[in-house]
C-alpha cells in the first residue's frame, strides 16, 4: 500500500496499512437524525458514545483512506497530498489507541474527548489542502477525462466522509464537554431539534448582503414566502443542523448576489432575490431565484466540478479580502454534499439571459434523515479501474460539413 511512504516517522509506518486493511473490511454504520437526537438526549451516556465512536471513526477513516490510494500517483506525490495523508494516518493511530481502554474509567473518557478535539482541529484545513493538491496536479499535468472522472468521484466521497466524521466528533465533544451553549441552549450538539428554516435563510442572506456591499457597494434585496402544507399557521421547523443549512444558503446567496450585481451594474435598481420555502409531508424545499443572467446549460454540471474549477488557488488568495464572493471554487459541490448528507439534494436550473434558480431539498422527517456514507467495496473499486469509453452518441461537429454534389443539387 502506497500510504507507507507518507506516514509517521515514529516507527509506526508498518502499522498503518494493517490498520487500514483491518477497519476498511467493515462498512460504516449510518445514523439517522433521530438517532443523533436520542444519542444526545437527557439520558445521553458518554460511555455508550465512546464505545461506538472508538470503533466507528476508524471504520470511516479507513474506508476513505483505502480510496485515497487509488488516486493517480502524480496527485498522491504532491506536497499537499503527502501532508493530508499524514494527518489521516496520525488521526487513525490516535483513535485506535482507545480500542482496548476501559469505558468505565472517567480519565479515559476525558482523554478521548480531548483526542477528538485534537483530531478535528488537525483536519480543519483538509478541504483547502486537498484543493491545493488538485491545483498542483492540474498545473503540472493538465486535466484528462479519465482523471477528471475519477477525481470527481473520489472527492465527492472524500468530502462526504469528512462531513460525517466531523459530525460524529462535534456531537460527542459538544454534548460531553460539560457545558451548555448559552446561545443555543436547546441544541443537541450541533443539531437544532426545532430548526427555524426561515431564520437561517435570513441569517445567510444578511451575511451575504454585508459581503456584497463591502465588495460592490450595493446588493439586491430578498423577497421570501413560506408555505406550510402541514399546518398553515405554524412557522417552518425541522430537525436539522443549522450550520449545514447556513453553509448551503450562504454559498447560494453569494452566487446569486454576485450574478445580479454584475448583470445589472448599469441599472439604477437591482431585481430582488426571491426565496420560497415549502414544508410538505416528505420534503422541506427551499427555492432561490435570481435575475443574474443565468448560465448556459453545458456549464451547469461544471459548476459542480472540482477539476474544472476556475477559481484561484486558496493558498494564494486571502478570501476575506480578495473577491469574497468568489471563494476557491468548491462552494457549490460541497454545498451539494451537505444537502445529500442527510438524503437531500441541491440542484441548479438556469435560463440563460434571464437568471438561475437553486433548489435545496431536505427530509421533513428526522427518521428519514439518514447519513449518506461512502463505503469502500468492489463497486467503488470498479469506478477507479474503469476507463472512459468512446461516447455512443454522435457528437456535433464544430464546423458544418461541406455538401457534396448530390446534396447541393437537391
Amino acid at each position: 500500500m502506497r500510504f507507507a511512504q507518507f506516514l509517521l516517522k515514529n516507527g509506526s509506518i508498518a502499522v498503518i496499512p494493517r490498520l487500514v486493511e483491518r477497519f476498511s473490511k467493515f462498512s460504516p454504520s449510518p445514523l439517522s437524525m433521530k438517532q443523533f437526537i436520542d444519542f444526545g438526549s437527557a439520558n445521553a451516556c458518554e460511555k455508550t458514545s465512546f464505545v461506538f465512536l472508538r470503533q466507528e471513526l476508524p471504520v470511516r477513516l479507513a474506508n476513505i483512506m483505502k480510496e485515497i490510494d487509488f488516486l493517480p500517483d502524480k496527485l498522491l506525490n504532491t506536497p499537499s497530498l503527502k501532508l493530508l495523508t499524514s494527518w489521516y494516518s496520525q488521526s487513525l493511530m490516535e483513535i485506535v489507541e482507545f480500542l482496548e481502554k476501559d469505558p468505565y474509567d472517567k480519565e479515559v473518557l476525558t482523554n478521548f474527548t480531548k483526542t477528538l478535539v485534537t483530531v478535528r482541529n488537525r483536519h480543519n484545513d483538509v478541504v483547502s489542502t486537498m484543493a491545493q493538491g488538485v491545483v498542483e496536479y492540474k498545473e503540472a499535468f493538465g486535466v484528462d477525462p479519465v482523471t477528471n472522472q475519477n477525481v470527481q468521484y473520489f472527492l465527492d466521497r472524500f468530502y462526504m466522509s469528512r462531513i460525517s466524521t466531523r459530525m460524529l466528533m462535534n456531537q460527542h465533544t459538544l454534548i460531553f464537554n460539560g457545558s451548555v451553549n448559552p446561545a443555543h441552549p436547546k441544541h443537541i450538539g450541533s443539531i437544532d431539534p426545532s430548526c427555524d428554516v426561515v431564520e437561517v435563510v435570513k441569517d445567510a442572506f444578511e451575511s451575504s448582503k454585508m459581503l456584497c456591499e463591502q465588495y460592490y457597494l450595493t446588493s439586491p434585496d430578498m423577497e421570501i414566502t413560506q408555505v406550510n402544507a402541514q399546518n398553515s399557521d405554524q412557522p417552518l421547523h425541522i430537525v436539522y443542523v443549522p450550520s449545514h443549512l447556513y453553509h448551503m444558503l450562504f454559498e447560494l446567496f453569494k452566487n446569486a448576489m454576485r450574478a445580479t450585481v454584475e448583470t445589472h451594474e448599469s441599472s439604477l435598481t437591482l431585481p430582488p432575490i426571491k426565496v420560497r420555502v415549502s414544508l410538505g409531508t416528505e420534503d422541506l424545499t427551499i427555492k432561490m431565484s435570481d435575475r443574474g443572467g443565468g448560465v448556459p446549460l453545458r456549464k451547469i454540471e461544471r459548476l459542480f466540478s472540482y477539476m474544472y474549477s476556475t477559481a484561484p488557488s486558496p493558498v494564494h488568495t486571502d478570501n476575506s479580502r480578495n473577491a469574497p464572493l468568489a471563494g476557491f471554487g468548491y462552494g457549490l459541490p460541497i454545498s451539494r454534499l451537505y444537502a445529500k448528507y442527510f438524503q437531500g439534494d441541491l440542484q441548479l436550473f438556469s435560463m440563460e439571459g434571464h437568471g438561475s434558480s437553486a433548489v435545496i431539498y431536505l427530509k421533513a422527517m428526522s427518521s428519514e434523515s439518514v447519513e449518506r456514507l461512502p463505503v469502500f467495496n468492489k463497486s467503488a473499486l470498479r469506478h477507479y479501474q474503469s476507463s472512459l469509453e468512446a461516447d455512443d452518441w454522435c457528437m456535433p461537429s464544430r464546423e458544418p460539413k461541406k455538401l457534396g454534389k448530390y446534396e447541393r443539387s437537391h
